[in-house]
């Protein structure tokens, strides 16, 4: 037979206990909804970076098959003008007869081809000669390539930011410490992946 103060005792002890399980609740949910925020404006940076490395990465990849078509195209005007050339001059060699005034305008024409043939070569002055163009297209090539190998990282960072979320709300609702736990690992996995989108410190193995 249970003695009457041992019952007070334990409705006291249930009491307590009760008692201090709101409070934690409470705490829980505060601490979590705040974490859900700062994930969020995570993602939200993260997915600016993404978008700017994607519009980078088409940008750069049209100005490199622009710029090359156009170096393409001056290859073929400097040939165009070589072989003019070439061939005013074999005429000139395979008939010596030729009046003086006609050869005169020849070499005239041989001289003014010869120099729109190196124009087209390269042209400093207005950086559209084929050196200068092929110089361009490498470099909007970098431009390509980083944006590349930045982008795959916000990818996978917005999507374990995405998860993050998931699993805190899930959390939430039911109390859950190790769904909480386990959502700031991969929230804390997206923000590294996210900062090396940025700066590329580490390259992704991926492709």
């Amino acid at each position: 037979m249970v003695e009457q103060t041992e019952i007070p005792e334990q409705a006291h002890h249930h009491h307590h206990h009760l008692g201090h399980e709101p409070h934690v609740s409470e705490g829980f949910r505060r601490f979590s909804a705040v974490y859900v925020g700062v994930v969020a404006m995570l993602l939200a940076i993260s997915s600016l970076g993404g978008g700017k490395a994607t519009k980078e990465m088409l940008a750069a990849s049209i100005r490199v098959s622009d710029t090359y078509a156009f170096a393409q195209a001056k290859y073929f005007r400097q040939t165009a003008y070589e072989l003019a050339a070439d061939q005013m001059e074999a005429d000139i060699a395979a008939l010596p007869t030729i009046p003086d005034a006609a050869k005169a305008k020849m070499n005239g024409n041989i001289e003014r081809y010869r120099k729109s043939a190196a124009r087209y070569a390269s042209d400093p002055a207005t950086g559209e000669g084929r050196q200068e163009l092929l110089a361009k297209a490498k470099e909007w090539e970098e431009v390509r390539d980083r944006a590349e190998a930045q982008d795959p990282n916000f990818q996978f960072a917005n999507a374990l930011f995405q998860i993050a979320i998931v699993l805190a709300s899930v959390a939430i609702a039911g109390t859950s410490r190790p769904l909480l736990g386990l959502s700031i690992g991969s929230a804390a996995i997206a923000t590294l992946l996210a900062i090396n989108g940025f700066f590329l410190l580490v390259p992704l193995p991926v492709g």
